[in-house]
């Protein structure tokens, strides 16, 4: 039907209404809907998360940053931290293609997706293992000021942009039956202790065997044990997650908890 000349348009074809403060409901159910449709679509049911720092660089990249600054007179102490803390990159890429090579080896409705938050770094890594093994590789990504771009490892289908940290939080969660957490900053901490959160208090109300990778870099950022001795945390809540620090290590967890706890 032709508009009548002077018609004023639909709310849902307003961009100024849908982009204003009134609209914030309608924009929020989108990254409910959306993806739900898309996952839908695309028969992902099932998902290994990936947690870590956007800042983690591959060992190549590393390396030459670590060369140019040698040479031009950079920071050579915060490159050859780079160069060490690569280790996490490489390792995310293996694990996570470990787990896509793992996974194709399943029933096709048991089957899982890895999925990051979609940027650089970990996530990166996460996506590029899944890619490499020829699996489903989801990508959770938000837009940020700074830092944060969609990497090229995501399936074609499965890049999502989100608006709202919440609403990618969510996403994060209901589809996933295992988590592995990297060396991360501020958004890897509140990622993991939201996660924490919500199994301590039964708020996942399935298992969800969560790995946390690299003991010496995650003892040294957060004393559990001190939570447990001050009785903010039960003992019985370090059984919420365990350590892992080879992708062979943590690959064998995660098998062996998903076929515990869920029969894969």
């Amino acid at each position: 039907m032709q508009k009548a000349a002077g018609a004023p348009d639909k709310a849902y074809k307003n961009m100024d209404f849908l982009n204003g403060r009134e609209a914030r409901i309608i924009r929020i159910l989108s990254e409910y809907t959306h993806p739900q449709q898309r996952f839908g679509e695309e028969k992902i049911q099932n998902t290994i998360v990936f947690f870590g720092s956007a800042r983690t660089r591959d060992r190549e990249t590393a390396a030459q940053a670590l060369d140019d600054a040698t040479r031009e007179g950079g920071d050579v102490g915060k490159a050859q931290r780079d160069v060490e803390v690569s280790r996490y990159y490489e390792d995310a890429v293996a694990l996570s293609r470990m787990l896509g090579e793992w996974s194709r080896e399943l029933d096709p409705d048991h089957r899982f997706a890895v999925c990051s938050g979609g940027g650089p770094g970990i996530m990166e890594a996460a996506n590029r293992g899944a890619f490499e093994a020829g699996g489903p590789s989801v990508g959770l990504n938000i837009s940020l000021p700074f830092e944060q771009y969609a990497n090229p490892y995501i399936s074609e289908g499965l890049g999502f942009e989100f608006h709202y940290f919440f609403m990618r939080k969510y996403w994060f969660v209901y589809l996933a039956k295992a988590l592995v957490v990297f060396p991360g900053g501020f958004g890897t901490l509140d990622e993991m202790m939201e996660v924490l959160t919500l199994v301590q208090t039964g708020k996942v109300d399935r298992p969800l065997p969560i790995v946390v990778y690299g003991s010496e870099f995650w003892n040294s950022i957060i004393d559990f044990d001190a939570l447990v001795e001050w009785g903010m945390i039960s003992k019985e809540d370090l059984s919420l997650f365990h350590f892992a620090d080879t992708p062979a290590e943590a690959f064998e967890t995660l098998k062996s908890e998903l076929h515990r706890t869920y029969g894969f």
